[in-house]
């Protein structure tokens, strides 16, 4: 069965935001989540299950604002060999939180988990005036950016540590420019010419209209109407949205739970009729109509 690598990159507090939501939202799929943790000081974590969920301590090397490619780096390394099914690699921060059904989950995850979610373009700063992730030093053809909190296939995870070998010198010019992480992974891609196969969207929405600081997006704190419409319009401009970042504790969970869990018991007939078709596909056994049997039971009765 190919699962889904969640990886969480934790820092200062050492806490999820939402972390009740988080575990009410995996349950639903545990059986293709596993769920990581790179952290900076493990005591800080008073969160069992985070705690339970760390990455070991010989994955975790230093990092700061401007500097966390370690983190991603660490996170691929022991997913990578924690479990050999991880097809997708989610990056996550604590500031994360789920804005989709877990079904819908299943079925982007079902139906798209060769391709790469993540968004890139060329950079749109004068690379002259910046060090950001060192760009004035590299060819101009690598003056990309990416979004920094991404969906990567296990092919691309491995593609990194590929470069991160073959290319040292290179690799850590680029992270040693401040905010690397928001252009390293598309130069990447396009150092092996498959940058145009990602499927180009965010997986992750984020409110940049609203900056909280120069560098910061909007955090979401209060159920307002322009937040919540924020968050369904984005939903339904693209479809490959999944989480939102930021989020904070004060944001009610009555409201995320509306906006997570889909009430259409039409389209969740039709989502598991299509996650039927992959597994029959796949595997054409017929423990997969029990398996959907459990799963039209459970979102159209329990849910």
């Amino acid at each position: 069965m190919i699962k889904v690598a969640l990886c969480f990159i934790i820092n200062y507090q050492h806490i999820l935001e939402k972390e009740e939501i988080w575990k009410k939202w995996i349950l639903y799929n545990k059986d293709i989540i596993n769920v990581y943790f790179f952290y900076k000081e493990k005591e800080k974590i008073k969160s069992s299950w985070i705690k339970n969920n760390c990455i070991p301590k010989n994955y975790i090397k230093p990092t700061d604002y401007y500097h966390i490619i370690p983190a991603y780096i660490g996170l691929i390394k022991y997913a990578l060999v924690h479990d050999t099914q991880n097809t997708w690699f989610c990056f996550l921060t604590d500031s994360c939180v789920p804005i989709i059904d877990p079904l819908y989950f299943r079925y982007l995850f079902f139906t798209n988990y060769n391709k790469s979610i993540f968004s890139w373009s060329n950079v749109s700063w004068n690379t002259n005036f910046t060090k950001r992730a060192n760009l004035h030093i590299l060819n101009s053809s690598y003056h990309l950016k990416n979004t920094p909190y991404f969906i990567f296939t296990r092919k691309n995870v491995l593609l990194c540590l590929h470069f991160m070998n073959s290319n040292k010198e290179l690799f850590i010019t680029i992270s040693n420019g401040s905010i690397a992480n928001e252009s390293l992974f598309a130069i990447i891609l396009k150092n092996y010419n498959i940058l145009n196969e990602v499927i180009n969207q965010n997986s992750t929405i984020t409110d940049w209209n609203r900056m909280q600081s120069p560098t910061s997006p909007y955090k979401f704190k209060e159920a307002t109407f322009e937040n919540i419409n924020f968050i369904k319009t984005n939903k339904i401009k693209n479809k490959y949205s999944i989480f939102l970042r930021k989020i904070d504790k004060s944001f009610p969970n009555d409201i995320l739970f509306n906006i997570i869990f889909e009430k259409n018991i039409n389209l969740k007939i039709y989502l598991l009729c299509k996650i039927y078709s992959f597994y029959f596909f796949i595997h054409k056994y017929s423990l997969f109509l029990l398996l959907l049997l459990f799963l039209y039971i459970h979102y159209l009765f329990i849910l």
